[in-house]
């Protein structure tokens, strides 16, 4: 083992660490509960969260997929997924922020070295975070990338400019995703203030303000051999990196649709009028309300309950990685983000459809949900997941291998 990895020590407060799946529910209700009191004003003004990232860090939440042999609590997935939606619902911005953490703990826990899994796991113990510099502009599709790794003697050196980068500004390592000198996908974890990584804060999407997901410019960056993991071996074989960073994705949908029946409720009983020729004394009686507020619980439900079933099958593909329950666990959760997608962007529709004219001031900002919920959606195109799940039952075909299934 190369000393380096034992040469970075941690800035912040050690984290809690958790011990029971129902520990770290009431943990994420409770930092919900704090972060929803600001969030609005956050969104508006565009104050980046990191009080609140600090918070998360320390409550010990992101260490939660750690596996019980490296000291973590190894929660379910359909747990994860269920916390995600809880800070979602306070917080889209929030909500999204560990995904990427939780898809890099995952990569790890598939293709790291025993010796990288120990390091890397003890630090996201410690409270360390993850950030993700993977996606980049100007490329071919998503999936090709034109920042490279190359061989440096006893390390690498890393040139590249990355965009989209969540999480990078709050965190402690920067995760970069290039090709090395075979054109294959490697995962580089580089301490944050390594000479030659600049990190810009020029996010500019209408939503999702606050996840800090800018600009990362690699500049003949050197990164240590024992801090490259070998990512590219996850999809070349099943494994469960990609459900597990989707079913995250449908956590976060599912927490702003939730967040946006919230505020519908609210303003209908407090503040909405019934239409003229309801006959109803109040909008809440008005029964084409009624029932469109039915509609929305329901495809809530179910969306909540897709998850949780898709969570079990991840579990199990965790535990018995074949290629058949891989693909059942892919199916699974692609159903579930077809959902969460749909009633995110259903229900923050049906907020100003019920609620009327009054909802749409400024000074409200309950536009934000649908600025979230349309800005989250656009990740990985549900049109597509309905193509891989009719070509398996139509055509046999096995789905792709990648993160965005």
């Amino acid at each position: 083992m190369n000393a380096q990895l034992h040469h970075i020590n941690a800035t912040h407060p050690e984290a809690t660490v958790l011990e029971t799946e129902q520990q770290a529910l009431a943990v994420a209700q409770a930092l919900a509960e704090r972060f929803a009191a600001s969030a609005s004003e956050r969104d508006s003004e565009r104050l980046l969260p990191f009080a609140e990232m600090d918070a998360l860090a320390q409550s010990g939440l992101l260490a939660i997929t750690v596996p019980e042999e490296y000291g973590g609590l190894d929660v379910s997935n359909a747990a994860l997924a269920e916390i995600t939606a809880i800070l979602a619902e306070a917080d889209g911005s929030i909500g999204q922020i560990p995904q990427n953490h939780f898809y890099i703990l995952e990569a790890l826990r598939v293709d790291g070295s025993e010796d990288q899994k120990r390091y890397f796991f003890s630090r996201a113990l410690a409270g360390d975070r993850f950030g993700n510099a993977l996606s980049e502009r100007g490329t071919k599709t998503v999936g090709h990338y034109n920042t490279r790794i190359t061989r440096d003697g006893p390390g690498y050196r890393i040139n590249g400019r990355k965009f989209y980068s969540t999480g990078v500004l709050f965190a402690d390592w920067i995760t970069v995703f290039a090709l090395d000198e075979a054109d294959k996908l490697v995962m580089a974890f580089v301490p944050k203030g390594t000479e030659g990584v600049e990190i810009i804060d020029d996010w500019d999407g209408f939503g999702q303000r606050t996840t800090g997901s800018g600009t990362t410019a690699l500049n003949n960056v050197y990164v240590n051999a024992d801090h490259v993991v070998l990512h590219h071996k996850g999809f070349e074989r099943p494994t469960t990196i990609g459900s597990v960073g989707q079913i995250i994705h449908a956590g976060v949908d599912l927490g702003i649709a939730r967040a946006a029946f919230a505020e519908t409720l609210d303003f209908v009983k407090t503040r909405s009028r019934p239409w003229m020729d309801s006959g109803a004394e109040r909008a809440s009686d008005d029964p084409l309300t009624i029932a469109k507020i039915g509609q929305i619980a329901i495809r809530l439900e179910a969306a909540a309950a897709t998850i949780e079933r898709a969570g079990r099958k991840v579990d199990a593909a965790q535990v018995e990685t074949t290629e058949k329950r891989v693909v059942e666990a892919t199916l699974s959760v692609a159903a579930a983000k077809v959902l969460t997608t749909e009633i995110a962007i259903e229900a923050t529709n049906t907020l100003f459809e019920l609620a009327g004219t009054a909802s749409v001031k400024l000074d409200l900002n309950l536009d934000r949900h649908w600025r979230n919920a349309r800005t989250h959606t656009l990740h990985d195109p549900v049109r597509w997941k309905y193509h891989v799940v009719g070509n398996y039952h139509l055509n046999d075909v096995i789905p792709p291998k990648n993160g965005a299934l």
